[in-house]
Formats: structure tokens, sequence, C-alpha cells
């Protein structure tokens, strides 16, 4: 899917039933959020969306097919520093019919370009489940390094798993 057919715009509130339909998936939240784990009904959800949009240290957009406006998924940066110019990159595609498309991987540009450009940061870091191969080749395509290991950090499906660190730098990005 070619990146003019994907926008990336803010979220509005009143999308969160469409979060809620994604978060009734277990196999859409397996390596998503531990807090969408606990979310079970819409008001929630809502509480959890409202205090996301209200976080001043947090670039929030929606994922969109541009043809149709159709919401598909959620990414953008949290824990923003701006002394240390650095943030954690974030991705939910909460619509599986596009998984395996590329989609994840042009987010994963167009965001990380954003921070980069807009935000004026310097580091974007992200952990990552490493079962989630799908998730580590997208992270990779778009230039995140492996940084390191968080030995089972994660227990998903009655077993624990690794989680991956992995982070780009400006000066990476710029000699792509």
């Amino acid at each position: 899917m070619p990146s003019a057919a994907i926008q990336l715009v803010p979220l509005r509130i009143d999308q969160a039933a469409i979060f809620h339909r994604w978060i009734q998936d277990p196999e859409v939240i397996l390596y998503s959020l531990n807090a969408f784990q606990q979310m079970d009904s819409l008001a929630k959800v809502s509480q959890w969306l409202e205090a996301t949009l209200a976080d001043a240290r947090c670039l929030n957009l929606g994922v969109y097919l541009a043809e149709t406006q159709e919401l598909i998924g959620h990414a953008g940066i949290s824990g923003i520093s701006a002394v240390n110019q650095a943030g954690e990159y974030f991705i939910l595609l909460g619509e599986k019919q596009y998984w395996g498309q590329g989609i994840a991987t042009e987010v994963t540009r167009q965001v990380v370009a954003r921070g980069f450009a807009e935000l004026g940061l310097n580091r974007m870091m992200l952990t990552v489940s490493e079962p989630n191969q799908g998730g580590v080749k997208a992270y990779q395509r778009a230039g995140f390094q492996l940084e390191g290991r968080l030995r089972q950090a994660c227990f998903r499906n009655g077993a624990f798993h690794d989680k991956l660190v992995m982070s780009v730098l400006r000066e990476e990005w710029r000699d792509r």
C-alpha cells in the first residue's frame, strides 16, 4: 500500500468505540499495551483515550485510509522529553485485514520523520515482544536498530517472552 494511501491525523475522543472493538480481539492486542489487556468496557476505553489525548508529552495520531477516512490504527510517540530530546514510538494496527501490507513500516517511517523534524527529537526508542516478528521486521525496515533485550519481561498466553529494545537516532535517520 503506497504512503499516499494512509494519512496520520489526530485522534478524537468520539473514536473510543473503535478502540473498544479492536481490543475485544485478543490477537490484535496480544503484544500491545498491558492496559489494553484490562480494558473490558467502553467506559474504561473512553477514560484511557481521554487521558491519552490530554497528555502533552505524547504525539497521538490516528492511522486513516486516505480514500475512505476509515480509522485503522493508532501510532505516535509517548514520554516525550524535551530535555533529553527523546521519546518512545508506539503503533497499534487494529484492523487485521491491513496487516502484512507494509502499512506499519510506512506509518513508523512517517512518525519517526515527524519526531525528528517537528518535535526536534534526537532519539526514539521502542520495545517489541520478540515473538512479534512482523513488528520487529517493520521497525528494522523503518531504521530502528536492536539495542538490547529485556529477558522474560512480558507474560502472554501462559508463558514469558523477551522484549527487544530498539532505537533510532537523528543522525542515523538523516544518513539513510
